[in-house]
Order: C-alpha cells, then structure tokens, then sequence
C-alpha cells in the first residue's frame, strides 16, 4: 500500500473512543493512533506512520498542540517535594521503547524559576513549543562533562532521529532527571543545597549507560561533582524553522566527572563521539568548522567551560568553583 494514501487516515481518538473496525495503534495512556484502512499495514509502513506522527513532518498530522500527551491537561498542581521524593517508586527505569515511545513515557520534574519543584509532565509535553505554552514548561535537566586521565573531555553527536536538536554536537550527556522511579531523581531543596543532588547523579549514571553504554560501575555516584545551575530557553530552529515547535526550557544542573570508561554508543541516541582537549574543542566550534552545537553546551562553554577545564582536578576535587545557591540565567 502507498504511503501516502495510508497517510490520508491518520487521525486521533481520546482513549476509549470505538474505532469500529478501523486499525488501531496505541500511542499513549489516552490517544489512539486510528488508521482507516482497507487492509493491513507492514511493520515497516507502521513504524514510518507513527514516526512522522510524532515528529510531525507529515502534513496531515491532527494532533491539537495544545492538548498535552494523555488528551488531558498536564499535572500542575504543586504536590510536596517530599511526597514526590518518597512516593511509591514504580520498578526501575529500562529505557525499552523507542524515542517516540518515550517522549510519553518519562515523566520529567516540572519547575518554577527558582527550581521550586511544581509538579511533573511527560517529556512530550514540556518540549512543546506552542501558543499556550510559547517556551514549553520549565523542567529540570543535567548535562554531564567527562573527562578521561588525559583531562580531554568526551562529546557526543546527538542521533540523527532525536526529536530535539537532532545532529548538534554537545557535551558528554544530557538529559532529565525523572519522577517515579526507583532508585529515585527527584532531589529536594535540602540535596540542592549540600551539593549531593543524587537524584541527578543517579539520572546521570542511568543515562549514560543508555545512551553511551557506559558501565555504572565505572562511575561511582560520589564521583561526580555538582557546580552549578544553568537557566536557559532555545527552540529548535535549526531543525523546526523560526516557529519551532519543540526546544528546550530546562534548569540544568551541571556535572564533572573524571574517569576513563568503556564506550559503547547506543545508534538510537548517539551518532559519533570523540574525546577532545580545549584547543581542539575551539576548533570545532568555529563558524567555518560547519558543525552544530546545543545551546546549552554553546552558553556553557562560552561562559564558563575554559575556567572550569584549567585544573580538572582541583575543579572536582575543591569547591573553588561550586556555586550551590545561584541559577545562572543566561
């Protein structure tokens, strides 16, 4: 069947809608992805529907973009930071599923500008770029930078197919601290301010063995240094155009790590990967180089990086540059 006709179907149904007799394909807790069709579809055929679904390049997508994932509005109530904290933990997380898949999947911690924890949304929900959410929702993320024992760090190219800024160059990981999973991310204001953040440092080591393949073993939760928080808004223009409709609004909390680590790319998450000291980094990074580079890595290494990167480790091993009590807003 042709991919284009078959396209012609596409629409979406609140969970619990009848399809009749229609193909159906769930996508969500409370969206179907409905295909009317005269016969059945390959696998091959389905995948490539739900990809231009979710990423919306195909022209007949009907998703309203201003309903959040589950066709209801997302969680914006403020519960306790304790009671997130401690809530029953569902099992660890797996990383099964595609992107696509998890986009709905994860459930990101949701904040206010001075990363007071409101509640928590899917990842879908808070990189939508749209009228009622013009810069998404502010959420928490961490952007890891590893350096090996010749202190050069380890970059990553993002996949291809990443939704968010796929092909930028950027700094070893990043990515979200969940809710609602054991062991649990979400760190109070009480770890936020002893520098401990093992919500994030557990998020860190989770999601560099799956996007990396990264042993946890290699990197010991105390091994990692929190310095500071980043607040920083980018949309996707360089993928999406000038309206964009998915970026980043992120309170990023940044961590050095020095270790020499087994390295085995996961090709969903990471394209390439390369270690370099500062004077190649410079290189790559200029204008005439023709590679792109995250906003946040850019702020970061535009501001601070070159300070930080001097003395590795004095840098993870001394406070001299932790700054526990400020946001940076750049």
């Amino acid at each position: 069947m042709n991919l284009q006709s078959v396209g012609r179907s596409v629409q979406t149904l609140p969970f619990g809608h009848q399809a009749g007799d229609c193909g159906v394909i769930r996508c969500c807790k409370q969206h179907l992805l409905v295909l009317s069709l005269p016969g059945s579809l390959s696998v091959g055929q389905i995948r490539s529907l739900v990809s231009w679904y979710w990423r919306g390049t195909h022209p007949l997508r009907t998703m309203p973009h201003s309903m959040s994932p589950v066709g209801q509005p997302a969680h914006t109530q403020a519960p306790s930071v304790t009671a997130m904290a401690q809530a029953p933990p569902a099992s660890a997380w797996d990383g099964k599923g595609s992107q696509q898949e998890l986009m709905y999947k994860d459930e990101c911690i949701v904040v206010d500008d001075n990363d007071c924890i409101t509640g928590h949304a899917s990842k879908y929900d808070v990189h939508r770029f749209n009228a009622q959410q013009p810069q998404g929702r502010l959420h928490r993320a961490f952007s890891v930078f590893l350096f090996n024992s010749q202190n050069q760090l380890l970059l990553q190219q993002r996949a291809s197919t990443k939704i968010t800024f796929p092909k930028v160059w950027t700094n070893t990981c990043c990515s979200h601290p969940l809710h609602g999973y054991d062991p649990g991310e979400v760190d109070d204001p009480s770890s936020v301010a002893s520098g401990a953040v093992m919500g994030a440092k557990r998020a860190a080591v989770r999601k560099l063995g799956h996007e990396l393949g990264i042993p946890p073993h290699q990197l010991p939760l105390d091994d990692f240094k929190f310095l500071t928080r980043l607040h920083y808004c980018a949309a996707d223009e360089e993928t999406y155009g000038p309206k964009a409709e998915w970026g980043e609004h992120e309170i990023d909390y940044i961590l050095f790590v020095k270790a020499d680590v087994d390295v085995a790319p996961n090709p969903e998450e990471v394209d390439a990967y390369e270690y370099v000291n500062i004077t190649q980094l410079k290189s790559m990074m200029k204008p005439t180089s023709g590679l792109l580079w995250s906003p946040w890595f850019r702020i970061l290494a535009n501001h601070f990086l070159e300070d930080w990167w001097q003395d590795i480790d004095k840098t993870i091993q001394t406070n001299d540059h932790v700054d526990l009590n400020k946001v940076h807003r750049i």
